[in-house]
């Protein structure tokens, strides 16, 4: 009886470390999907970004950031990628070093 018992734990804790390898396939796989913006490498909307999205993009610190947001708040959407040189801190370096990461959208 005793070897009976220990046969089914075994199998049991077989189980589970099968169930955690899927588990974990299961949750890297949901995070790709829920993600696709670091899965597949899409583009930051400017018009929809928060501050920490932002600062994602090469030379945007949490100053810079915040700063396109008040612009967009203030100034409604932006219409063309160059109008974002007209917030404070942004020019045409940035914009240049960043262009295949946004989109105006």
């Amino acid at each position: 009886m005793e070897l009976r018992s220990f046969r089914s734990l075994a199998r049991e804790l077989h189980g589970e470390r099968l169930f955690m390898k899927v588990f974990r396939v299961i949750t890297l796989i949901g995070a790709l999907v829920l993600m696709p913006a670091l899965a597949f490498g899409a583009k930051i909307n400017i018009n929809k970004a928060g501050v920490q999205t932002l600062q994602e993009l090469d030379g945007v610190g949490p100053s810079k950031a915040q700063a396109i947001v008040t612009y967009r708040e203030r100034n409604g959407r932006f219409q063309a990628l160059t109008d974002l040189t007209k917030v404070r801190g942004i020019g045409e370096q940035t914009l240049d070093a960043n262009r295949d990461q946004i989109a105006v959208q």
